[in-house]
């Protein structure tokens, strides 16, 4: 009797085809995939939400929406991009699937873990997505109480399930990279040789697993007092409202750089790229990366200065805000200097990197203003806020995702797509994005109020601009969904390293076989291995 070999599958793509193989997968270049399908859906649907926003503040009378639904709408616009993009968008996505290949590993550490991480995280969008199906919930993506716990009507707690569980991914996720990175990387990978994706990597690792408990915490805490009427947020019972803020901002504002982190890594890699130059000053790249997930612990009571905390405290959360502000900016130059003098390409994934660059700053810029106390006083509940928020979560978080899906496409897919249209949507979209939020930056400071679905007719023009702007973005966020997936079918074939780049990845072909590497790399020099 004789047995045929079947040919070994040449890529992760050819493992297998059924649903089946796909939603049982341990492969971490699959379960990025997965988490990419996801997270595109809910960014979509946030965005709808968004959209419904900007169409009721056209005018300003409430003439689209009532005030009870325009609450719900800027809630479950909050919850889904918070909870269900902006965090888990770079690493769940472009994290998992680059980790490994670029550390020299076959996969992540615990293959089973990660795949448990992924149904943890749609489960969570099921509660999200039922809690608004069944009305919705009109807290705010803070779930400040007493609106949580004492005066809402609305689904709270199904909402606050959704994000407790999708908080879990979070946690687990974090523990499979910090064990990846420590046991894994290939042969002659010391620390100093880690791409800088990798060191940001790490280090939202440590604030996902350090930070997202006292999250759970807090919203376990909410659910008791709704449920029970347990005294612990209402001071009716002997409770302190301004403690849940405390616990809020001490995941939230960590959460920040969770967002923001591992943009500045991917940034890092596409500009060392497009310059073609080595990253300057690579060691202190890696050291501000480190203090700012340290020093983020420590800012949280900058939320809170109209809260009622102490003066005191007010005044140390203040320095220290400013103080973050210092690893920021060293990233911000070491990347101007990589720049200079370097063998410039405008292609795609640059354009994305730039517009990184331009929207962070001014969105950290802005936050010195919210810094300062005095001037947060009179900012804090303006849309002064909502555009600095925006500005750096937003536009930069975003920019940066889209330009390592651009970068990093041929290599996910083993297809090209459009150069023109790539480079047409990252100039479009940095183009509406700021005519969206920088009038907004205005409003706050003539004195429109956030969250208000009726504004004087004096700010109507800001915020016709703000909507037209908005419709732009919305084009501009839509066009990459369109030619990426054009390319899935008719774009060319990319070879292992179409952009002629340094890094583990490109050593292995596009896409890459199930396990990564035929053979364990061994890594003899720094990552960036350019001329110059």
């Amino acid at each position: 009797m004789s047995t045929v070999e079947l040919p070994l599958p040449r890529s992760y793509l050819e493992e297998g085809f059924g649903l089946r193989s796909w939603l049982l997968t341990h492969d971490h270049k699959r379960i990025g995939v997965l988490y990419g399908l996801g997270i595109t859906f809910f960014f979509f649907l946030g965005g709808l939400a968004a959209a419904l926003i900007r169409w009721e503040l056209v005018t300003p009378a409430g003439d689209l929406l009532s005030a009870e639904t325009y609450n719900k709408a800027f809630t479950f616009h909050g919850v889904v991009m918070v909870w269900f993009f902006l965090i888990p968008s770079i690493p769940s996505t472009l994290g998992n699937f680059l980790l490994p290949l670029m550390i020299g590993a076959r996969d992540v550490a615990f293959p089973r873990l990660n795949l448990f991480s992924w149904y943890l995280y749609m489960v969570g969008g099921i509660f999200t997505l039922a809690c608004l199906l069944l009305g919705g919930v009109d807290t705010g993506w803070t779930f400040y109480t007493p609106f949580s716990t004492m005066f809402s009507n609305s689904h709270v707690l199904m909402a606050v399930v959704g994000v407790f569980i999708v908080g879990f991914s979070s946690i687990f996720t974090g523990l499979n990279f910090i064990v990846t990175i420590h046991t894994l990387r290939a042969p002659g990978m010391t620390w100093m040789r880690l791409p800088l994706f990798v060191w940001a990597m790490y280090a939202v690792a440590l604030v996902m697993v350090l930070a997202t408990p006292v999250l759970a915490m807090t919203l376990s805490l909410i659910g008791l007092e709704r449920l029970f009427g347990v005294g612990i947020f209402d001071p009716a019972l002997g409770g302190d409202p301004v403690l849940f803020q405390h616990f809020f901002w001490f995941y939230s504002h960590p959460a920040v750089y969770i967002m923001i982190l591992p943009a500045m890594g991917l940034v890092s890699e596409l500009i060392t790229h497009g310059a073609r130059r080595r990253i300057f000053g690579y060691k202190f790249m890696v050291y501000a990366i480190i203090g700012i997930a340290v020093v983020g612990f420590l800012v949280w009571g900058h939320h809170m200065f109209v809260a009622g905390q102490s003066m005191y405290a007010s005044i140390v959360f203040s320095i220290l805000s400013f103080i973050i502000a210092v690893p920021s900016a060293i990233k911000v130059f070491n990347w101007t200097a990589t720049l200079y003098k370097g063998d410039i390409s405008f292609d795609a994934p640059m354009l994305y990197a730039l517009g990184f660059v331009g929207l962070f700053m001014l969105g950290g810029l802005t936050g010195l203003f919210l810094a300062a106390t005095a001037l947060d006083v009179n900012l804090t509940d303006t849309y002064f806020v909502v555009a600095h928020f925006h500005y750096i979560m937003v536009g930069g978080a975003v920019m940066a995702y889209l330009g390592g899906i651009h970068y990093w496409w041929p290599k996910i897919t083993g297809r090209m797509y459009s150069e023109a249209w790539a480079r047409f949507a990252a100039i479009l979209m940095f183009f509406g994005f700021n005519l969206t939020f920088f009038p907004q930056y205005i409003l706050g400071v003539e004195g429109m109020p956030r969250r208000y679905h009726e504004y004087l007719p004096q700010f109507q023009v800001w915020n016709v601009l703000s909507s037209a702007g908005a419709t732009i973005l919305g084009v501009a966020y839509l066009l990459p969904l369109l030619y990426l997936a054009w390319s899935l079918r008719h774009g060319a074939r990319a070879g292992p390293n179409p952009w002629d780049a340094t890094g583990l990845e490109w050593q292995t072909a596009s896409p890459p076989p199930p396990h990564n590497f035929d053979v364990t790399p061994t890594v003899t020099e720094g990552p960036y291995a350019y001329r110059r």
